[in-house]
């Protein structure tokens, strides 16, 4: 038990870095009004994947720490980094509800209910970021940091958020239905929630 602590540990700061070099390097940025900007990225992808992977609460706080730290190493961002840290970490935790909770994904051996509840809960996670970044983004930028662009910018943040939801949902799913054989056999496979309710 200590063990796999320790593990789960070392994997979130391997998924934090994860998601800060997706983030950060592997980014299409989008310039808009107002010196501010958008992206089309994958690092929501390694949030969903850490919490397929670690559950809900390590994934989300991986990949929430990595991006967030990409938020205040570019100076476009850096005003966004509390809202990144708490959107993401949200992405994490209802990711994790759904596939280790409802889906008990680490509990079960047949491939097309895995496949079924990691493509249900990697939508549901991102489902909630499609929702709640653009419309947290608006409201942020008009009460807190009182950007009157924030009416321009909610359409692009819209497209953008749209876009990296369908695009780490394919990864995220494609990648976890990849690895799980790899993690088994490696011994990094854990198990997560309680098996008396396994379907």
């Amino acid at each position: 038990m200590r063990n796999e602590k320790v593990q789960k540990l070392v994997m979130t700061g391997v998924f934090a870095a994860l998601s800060y070099v997706v983030f950060t390097f592997l980014q299409i940025k989008i310039t808009l009004p107002g010196a501010d900007a958008t992206s089309i990225h994958l690092g929501n992808a390694v949030c969903v994947l850490g919490a397929l992977i670690l559950g809900g609460l390590y994934g989300g706080i991986g990949g929430a720490l990595g991006m967030t730290i990409g938020d205040i190493f570019d100076p476009v961002y850096v005003v966004y980094a509390p809202k990144t840290f708490l959107l993401k970490l949200c992405i994490g935790l209802i990711t994790g509800l759904i596939a280790h909770k409802c889906g008990k994904i680490t509990h079960i051996s047949d491939k097309k209910k895995i496949f079924q509840w990691t493509l249900f809960a990697a939508i549901g996670g991102l489902a909630f970021n499609m929702v709640a970044d653009p419309l947290v983004g608006y409201f942020y930028k008009l009460l807190i940091l009182g950007k009157p662009a924030a009416d321009i910018t909610l359409a692009w943040n819209i497209a953008s958020t749209s876009i990296n939801a369908v695009l780490s949902t394919i990864v995220a799913v494609a990648v976890y239905m990849a690895l799980r054989p790899a993690l088994q056999k490696a011994g990094l496979f854990f198990k997560i929630g309680k098996t008396d309710e396994a379907k």
